[in-house]
């Protein structure tokens, strides 16, 4: 071989595991199912979280939006409040003594007081509300962009954003949250997909692909929703006993899962919805 020829070669040979090794620097996983429990399957699940040892949840459309507190072994409800029908229920975090929750469009979310479940109090917020999560620090919030929102937990006014990219591109999309581990674990509407998202950088190190649990699962359609809304939505994470549930909009389960790790593909950011798209 002509040296010319080599040293392109070789250049071809670099650039090409440059490209494997930045995007393997995203890890890609599938899920292992440990446990299935039971869920209503007329929640349009919005939010979910764990809290010492019971679970806690919101739901949407307008007229069928609630939050709840809920016995995870059987599915029973234990304590719900209804929305007025003009509010589509979002996200749901817990602050303390309080049950936050958002809703879509209306700008406004609701305080609730946790052991009473009586409404505290309202607060103002500019555009649409989508997830929530906190990390003892400030509360989180999603609102379908490509920023996530860090919002004081005392009177609810914004002071900093994240912005969440993966391989250097922005994404959109971002709904559910929880903090695991130090990390924000979100859905990504409209898919079943879950992202790991490092908090002080907002880069995505890991992308959960869920289609085999969803395509297995038996999903519910109702008058309300058009088909294909009924996606993957809601992570709950349980820290004492370090365990990760999933449910989906109108699913009937809620799933006990683990992360399996899969080979890199291509570039896995690729899948992820990107603005504009």
């Amino acid at each position: 071989m002509r040296p010319f020829r080599r040293a392109a070669l070789a250049v071809v040979i670099f650039a090409s595991l440059s490209v494997v090794r930045a995007y393997a620097a995203v890890a890609e996983y599938g899920v292992v199912v440990v446990k299935t429990y039971p869920h209503d399957p007329r929640a349009f699940t919005e939010g979910l979280l764990w809290y010492k040892g019971l679970l806690y949840e919101s739901t949407g459309l307008r007229g069928l939006s609630s939050v709840r507190e809920v016995r995870p072994d059987t599915g029973l409800v234990l304590r719900r409040n209804d929305l007025d029908p003009q509010y589509f229920g979002e996200g749901i975090v817990i602050w303390k003594d309080r049950l936050i929750t958002l809703t879509w469009k209306n700008e406004t979310g609701f305080v609730y007081d946790f052991k009473t479940f009586a409404l505290r109090s309202t607060f103002h917020f500019h555009g649409e509300g989508w997830g929530l999560t906190q990390d003892g620090t400030h509360l989180i919030m999603s609102d379908g962009t490509s920023d996530l929102r860090l919002l004081d937990p005392d009177d609810y006014t914004e002071r900093g954003r994240i912005h969440v990219t993966c391989d250097g591109r922005a994404i959109q999309g971002i709904n559910e949250l929880e903090w695991v581990k130090g990390e924000i674990y979100a859905n990504i509407w409209p898919s079943n997909l879950i992202v790991r998202i490092a908090p002080v950088t907002g880069e995505i190190r890991g992308i959960v692909d869920l289609s085999d649990l969803a395509a297995s699962a038996t999903k519910v359609s109702g008058e309300n929703v058009l088909n294909g809304f009924n996606v993957l939505n809601g992570i709950a994470y349980d820290q004492a006993r370090d365990r990760l549930f999933v449910t989906g909009k109108l699913w009937p389960a809620l799933y006990q899962i683990t992360l399996s790790r899969r080979p890199a593909s291509a570039n896995p950011c690729l899948s992820l919805p990107r603005p504009g798209s």
